[in-house]
């Protein structure tokens, strides 16, 4: 293979012996530490949307592959946590300058069947993402080993290129918590990042809906201390004509969040093409945080519908969320869904699917608890003035005739009225609208 930068002389990639990347790689604090729960789970988590069994989180210097994370691998001692680079498919990645490396059969690709791993590690197939530093430097891989052979999908990639990046962002943040006033501002930024990286950029557009979100992040304390907080929505398609819209609320802030906020997320796009109901799938999801350990419980609310010339038609499942509310055509405002059990506190939850129909020019409210709890500026007791489901009830009928932005729109700005600027939580909404008739 051509590797940027070329060979060193015992024929591996020059770019490992790169000082700037091995300095960057130490500067991880990383190397030879033991297991956590951040790295596990997010390991744990690829393994078992891909299949695979076996997933690591791996910092790759001169000499040889650390494995911060070997889920998979029984190595619980740091000394067997680690091999030879020479015996480490992520030497790839650092000499492909950051590229992925993907191989479907190891035995029989050229590019790897004279690797001195594929037998004795037992590499069918090998998937692996860069762990990226700010600058670009490579620091290792996120990768998962199959036993056998296989065709990655593009739901598997896609997998894993998030996590990748939700790794190296966790390290980032790690790094930059730990420096000066210039890193802390660093790590505002990469706080950022993250955040809209669990996020998406913007809504899938989907055929003959109008449909549009927003992220209010909560106002930063006098310190200027940022962190990332829980809220999250997704909107896309699960299979043929069906489509699903979930809307969550983590409890607290940070790296822990973040790293529920990604399970979530993702799960429930790896799964959605299995479980039609969503209550089926919210249940999905609190299974996966109890075998994960989650170390935060969330609540949800998930829909999933079909287009038709009449309209849409649905089924919506609360997980311990608020209710969602359906703006009629005619400005009526109506509460749906069934309360249901919080995610990730216990092994049995109760969920109830309801089913919906919108005609034209309905519209559906998805929000969080931020949208319905808003206080004044220094408000407290049983006085205080809060801005309610009522309020919010209201405050979607007043929006009669506007399209999702405009509501999404109107509603922000109400609320940023009543807290006058001074957001105690963070607050996401969701509106999908049936087009009025021409």
């Amino acid at each position: 293979m051509d590797f940027v930068g070329g060979l060193r002389a015992d024929g591996l990639p020059a770019a490992l012996s790169d000082p700037g990347r091995l300095a960057a790689v130490e500067a991880t604090g990383l190397l030879d530490t033991g297991p956590e729960d951040v790295f596990e789970d997010l390991a744990s988590l690829a393994a078992r949307i891909t299949g695979t069994g076996r997933a690591f989180v791996t910092l790759v210097d001169g000499d040889r592959s650390f494995w911060k994370s070997c889920v998979g691998v029984d190595a619980s001692d740091v000394g067997d946590r680690q091999n030879p680079v020479r015996e480490s498919f992520c030497y790839f990645l650092v000499g492909l300058a950051g590229e992925p490396f993907v191989v479907g059969d190891a035995a029989n690709d050229p590019r790897t069947r004279e690797h001195p791993s594929v037998g004795p590690m037992r590499i069918g197939a090998w998937a692996g993402y860069p762990l990226l530093s700010p600058g670009g430097k490579v620091l290792g891989s996120f990768c998962v080993i199959d036993d056998s052979a296989r065709t990655w999908s593009s739901a598997d990639l896609m997998t894993l290129a998030t996590l990748a990046r939700s790794v190296s962002a966790e390290i980032h943040l790690r790094q930059s918590l730990a420096t000066s006033q210039e890193a802390h501002r660093v790590s505002a930024e990469l706080a950022h990042t993250l955040q809209q990286g669990m996020l998406p950029a913007a809504l899938r557009p989907v055929p003959g809906l109008d449909a549009a979100a927003a992220y209010l992040p909560a106002s930063q304390s006098t310190d200027h201390h940022i962190e990332v907080g829980g809220d999250f929505y997704d909107l896309f398609r699960t299979h043929g004509t069906s489509f699903g819209a979930i809307l969550g609320d983590v409890c607290g802030k940070g790296i822990e969040a973040a790293q529920v906020t990604a399970m979530a997320r993702y799960t429930v796009r790896a799964d959605a093409d299995q479980h039609p109901s969503p209550a089926g799938l919210l249940t999905r999801l609190n299974t996966g945080m109890r075998e994960q350990h989650a170390p935060r419980f969330l609540t949800a609310v998930y829909a999933t519908f079909r287009l038709a010339p009449s309209g849409l038609a649905g089924r919506i499942a609360l997980a311990g969320h608020p209710p969602a509310l359906v703006r009629r055509a005619d400005g009526r405002v109506q509460q749906l869904g069934v309360p249901g059990s919080l995610l990730g506190v216990f092994d049995d939850v109760h969920l109830t699917d309801v089913r919906f129909r919108l005609k034209a020019g309905d519209l559906l409210l998805l929000y969080t608890d931020g949208a319905c709890e808003a206080r004044a500026p220094h408000a407290t007791g049983p006085g205080s003035s809060m801005f309610d489901e009522d309020d919010l009830a209201r405050t979607l009928a007043s929006t009669h005739g506007l399209d999702a932005a405009a509501t999404v729109d109107s509603i922000t700005r109400a609320l940023a009225a009543h807290h006058e600027g001074w957001a105690s939580d963070d607050t996401a909404l969701m509106a999908l609208r049936v087009p009025p008739l021409p």
